[in-house]
């Protein structure tokens, strides 16, 4: 038991470390994210030193359960596809500038349109795919605008987290810990609902507070002008998400699983963009450009932190810590205990960790503990930068831009904003189960 702690801690301290101080590797000319190396590098040692059996893992990556990390990577990975292909036409970037232009020189207006926006897409695509596609977009706004781009980019990321939470595809943290514990897609919905809601409006009220004296300065500046190039192309993207997200809620009526519905729905747009470009007779660089920018790298990190958890089950070191955590006061103990541990070792890892918790708990608070660890995972990345990797990659694009949101900024919102919202996400559950 020993060996497999220190090893999993070591390799959870080193993958934070990375992703303070060297975010990247350079082999060569090959240029790797070392959050994930470090994470692979933990679990070969695991596998080699045989504290983890190989055939174990590999029965279970085969297994045909919801828990299985294939099917919740290939419905994420999947599903991310779609909204970077809408994203690659320019849809987001064009309907946060229509938004805009409508806000005037109120900086009110413009804030409470840009929080509006955020949440509804995220909503129904990814608070990743949100947070990335903007983070940009409100950066050369803000310089054009002559506006101070702190409060723009709070809200843009207080509310891709918070209203993240309302679907079951808003974060991977979701869809890992509700297919682990077999929730569908409207049992999900029924739920989180009005935690989420309750959850965005305090956080708007918070943030408004917050730069409130900012917000009463005149806009002296004026947005940039945005159009969609490939109109037909974009209403193929629009028709496939929302094919895709419908069959998603009516899913388990039908008895068809959410990564099969996802992967279906990818390789329609594939075959759809294709039939376009020949006719067209361009090449499909919207598709091309869509497939690299998808997470790819989330399948060694993932699955490498399966193996560690699974290590951990195997001696009893899950067990222990549901012991720890109790069964009394279920949801502000596991979402409180989530979000905390969001910052320790990233937001996905700690919900990989927190699905074999779960399974101590008595079977009268597991709903429970799932949707309290749920909100936790989301609200978790406001706390610090290392909270989410979308954090992480937020801060390299805040880097670029030379913008600063610092470690201090990071605390600011999260002590004044996510855990208000968190305790209040946690109250509105209990009161509904």
């Amino acid at each position: 038991m020993i060996y497999t702690i220190i090893i999993c801690v070591v390799t959870c301290l080193l993958m934070i470390l990375g992703v303070l101080f060297f975010p990247k590797i350079k082999l060569g000319k090959i240029v790797l994210d070392s959050y994930w190396v470090v994470t692979l590098i933990g679990a070969l040692i695991l596998i080699i030193s045989g504290l983890c059996d190989i055939k174990q893992i590999g029965s279970a990556l085969i297994a045909d359960t919801a828990i299985n990390p294939l099917k919740i990577l290939v419905l994420f990975i999947s599903m991310t596809i779609l909204s970077i292909f809408l994203d690659e036409l320019g849809f987001f970037r064009y309907l946060a500038n229509a938004m805009l232009k409508k806000a005037g020189k109120g900086q009110f207006k413009l804030f409470l349109y840009l929080y509006i926006i955020v949440s509804v897409l995220t909503v129904f695509t990814s608070n990743d795919i949100i947070i990335l596609s903007f983070t940009p977009f409100i950066c050369y706004f803000a310089k054009n605008a002559k506006i101070n781009p702190t409060p723009y980019l709070a809200a843009e990321f207080v509310g891709a987290n918070t209203w993240s939470m309302m679907i079951i595809i808003g974060n991977p943290t979701n869809i890992y810990l509700a297919t682990a514990y077999g929730i569908d897609f409207m049992s999900y919905l029924k739920v989180m609902a009005l935690p989420t809601l309750c959850a965005g409006v305090l956080s708007f009220i918070l943030l408004y507070l917050m730069f409130r004296k900012t917000l009463k300065q005149d806009i002296s500046g004026a947005p940039e002008e945005c159009e969609i190039k490939d109109k037909p192309l974009l209403i193929v993207g629009v028709i496939h998400l929302a094919v895709c997200t419908i069959l998603l809620a009516i899913g388990s009526y039908i008895k068809v699983e959410m990564w099969l519905v996802s992967v279906c729905a990818v390789a329609s747009l594939f075959i759809t963009t294709m039939i376009f470009a020949i006719c067209r007779k361009r090449k499909p660089f919207v598709l091309y450009r869509s497939i690299r920018r998808a997470p790819f790298q989330l399948i060694p990190f993932v699955l490498s932190m399966f193996v560690m958890i699974f290590a951990l089950e195997k001696v009893g070191v899950t067990e222990i810590i549901a012991k720890f955590l109790g069964e009394q006061g279920t949801v502000f103990t596991y979402g409180f205990a989530s979000f905390l541990s969001a910052n320790l070792v990233n937001n996905i890892p700690m919900s990989v960790l927190f699905a074999s918790i779960i399974q101590n708990v008595g079977a009268g608070v597991t709903m429970l503990a799932v949707y309290a660890t749920i909100i936790g995972s989301n609200l978790g990345a406001l706390l610090t930068p290392i909270g989410a990797l979308a954090d992480i990659m937020w801060s390299n694009i805040l880097g670029h831009h030379k913008v600063k949101f610092g470690f201090l900024d990071f605390l600011k919102i999260g002590f004044l904003i996510a855990i208000p919202s968190l305790a209040t996400a946690c109250g509105i559950l209990l009161l509904i189960i």
